[in-house]
């Protein structure tokens, strides 16, 4: 069996493989109430029928000012869980798991009249202003997120991930960059910990929590990898199951400090954060080809593989790449003549 193929288990999750797609906004809310409607029912679903073994619905907000957009989705009323339940449980019926990525967009929320940050910093010179949250806020904003996992735990999701990367909001307060505070949360990883243990909270034991973290900066002035690496296991401490392992995100790319785009260009920070971390990795950042893909399991750079923009050009992505490796897959007994 290929490598990419092998079952996984973490918790109470069983994967049928490694194939995970990677949390992508679709800005398509078109009433604007951040509930998915059937474009983002087909779009997921459309994924599970094509063999991937852990879907994860994209950046999903804890209140409507933390959207990047007004069409982005949102898990801040419980008005809201059925129609994430008819998506789960259409992902289940064809055989694979589903996650939600919990998350506020903090200073990079573009539509919201007045954005929050943990300093009032904006994101770049065309951006709006934010208003720094007072210590009481973030308190109330850690209880959002607790809020939203309940709904995730309720709409029938497997897992859970927490966005801390790619300059949201619990980027913004580990970050130095963007984090000048002098009350309690000056600390940076406490804010993204308070998270971890409130939303565990609502968590069935078996559920693992995942975390999307940005593995180092890419501004000039921006923390290392080995700034990521303790910030990470401050969130193991806390509670994370696994890490999803990306980076950059938070401000202008300085090219002393970006590797470039090329095929596998974040796997050396996959590989940093899954030796120095006691739990599973998620590794990603073009690794469209199954052969590459194969590779970073069988390499040991990651315990799973991510796969973006490749998913979106193809729901059967898993299929063909299982082809491919000459690996079986079970095909949709409607599509099966189609690969015969």
């Amino acid at each position: 069996m290929s490598e990419l193929f092998q079952p996984f288990q973490i918790k109470d999750l069983n994967l049928k493989n490694r194939v995970v797609m990677a949390p992508m906004c679709q800005y398509s809310v078109e009433k604007q109430d951040g509930t998915p409607n059937d474009w983002h029912y087909t779009h997921y679903v459309s994924r599970a029928v094509g063999g991937t073994g852990l879907v994860i619905v994209e950046m999903t907000n804890v209140e409507p000012a933390g959207r990047i957009s007004n069409q982005c989705l949102g898990l801040w009323s419980d008005d809201q869980i059925p129609a994430y339940r008819r998506i789960t449980d259409a992902a289940h019926q064809q055989g694979s798991k589903i996650a939600i990525q919990i998350a506020h967009a903090g200073r990079k929320a573009e539509d919201t009249e007045h954005p929050v940050a943990p300093s009032a910093i904006a994101y770049n010179e065309t951006s709006k202003q934010p208003r720094a949250l007072t210590t009481t806020e973030v308190k109330d904003m850690v209880e959002k997120f607790k809020q939203s996992a309940r709904r995730a735990v309720e709409a029938g999701f497997d897992a859970i991930e927490l966005h801390g990367a790619h300059g949201y909001l619990i980027h913004q307060f580990h970050s130095p960059y963007t984090n000048k505070r002098t009350d309690e949360y000056q600390e940076y990883t406490r804010f993204g910990s308070e998270v971890i243990q409130a939303v565990k909270e609502e968590m069935p034991e078996g559920m693992p929590l995942l975390m999307r973290i940005s593995a180092t900066e890419f501004v000039e002035e921006g923390y290392t990898l080995e700034d990521g690496v303790e910030k990470a296991i401050a969130y193991q401490e806390a509670g994370v199951d696994m890490f999803h392992i990306s980076a950059g995100g938070e401000g202008a790319i300085s090219p002393t400090r970006h590797p470039g785009t090329h095929q596998g260009y974040m796997l050396p920070f996959a590989r940093a954060m899954r030796d120095a971390l006691d739990v599973p990795t998620i590794a990603v950042g073009s690794l469209d080809d199954s052969a590459l893909a194969n590779a970073v399991i069988g390499n040991a750079d990651a315990d799973l593989v991510a796969i973006g923009r490749g998913l979106l050009r193809d729901p059967y992505w898993a299929i063909h790449a299982a082809r491919k490796l000459q690996q079986e897959i079970e095909i949709p007994k409607q599509y099966a003549r189609g690969f015969a």
